[in-house]
């Protein structure tokens, strides 16, 4: 018979906003490589996983692993303790394997996310409609920051205490808020698969366009 804290609450959904990402500064007198960093370096640079409201994620969240790229030494490193960050350097920018471990008494699996760390801002765009670009401050820091929401369904009883201990984050699970979301998606997909279908004919008329073309320019050639 499973133990009273570990019973499921069913009905229920949690949701804990986090907010997960990097910044970087460029290398300069006030700002110094770390001792033993390669010269070639030209930024440090911070990964972080925090709580979006300011709160200890440590109330139910283990430890972080950030996954880095294979040419850094020990490229797997784990944080056990707030704040979940990890300092480094370097010059490349790449995909980082952000993995959160809950707490044991928990009962919940571990979750994977991941961030491409930036180290420069991208190009300025005209398009008013382009995503997000990473922040540039007026020292030349680059904030690459994402926030999203960790839904915890069905909570097991310890989890819900640890999670409700601090008002806001209940979730009713059947809402119409959360059907009219999956409606959404599916209603976008739809779209997506319309559109895809007339760029394919627009695809197919031009390669027949061309292949009509190329026949009679070989035609005229003969």
């Amino acid at each position: 018979m499973a133990a009273a804290s570990q019973r499921r609450i069913h009905g229920i959904s949690i949701s804990k906003p986090i907010i997960y990402g990097n910044y970087a500064d460029p290398v300069t007198d006030s700002n110094p490589l770390p001792p033993g960093a390669p010269k070639d370096h030209s930024h440090t640079w911070t990964l972080f996983v925090k709580d979006a409201t300011g709160q200890d994620l440590s109330l139910y969240v283990k430890k972080v692993v950030f996954k880095l790229h294979e040419t850094y030494p020990n490229s797997t490193r784990t944080v056990e303790k707030p704040p979940f960050e990890l300092r480094e350097s370097g010059w490349g920018e790449f995909e980082v394997a952000i993995r959160i471990y809950f707490n044991s008494v928990c009962g919940e699996r571990s979750l994977t996310l991941y961030h491409n760390l930036k180290l420069h801002p991208f190009p300025a765009s005209s398009d008013p409609a382009s995503i997000a670009q990473p922040a540039v401050s007026k020292v030349g820091r680059v904030e690459s920051v994402l926030y999203d929401e960790i839904v915890f369904n069905e909570p097991t009883e310890k989890m819900f205490r640890l999670l409700t201990s601090v008002p806001g984050s209940l979730l009713p699970y059947n809402s119409n808020e959360t059907v009219f979301t999956k409606e959404h998606e599916r209603e976008e997909l739809d779209r997506i698969d319309k559109a895809t279908r007339v760029i394919q004919r627009q695809l197919d008329k031009r390669t027949k366009e061309f292949k009509e073309l190329e026949v009679e320019r070989q035609r005229l050639l003969s």
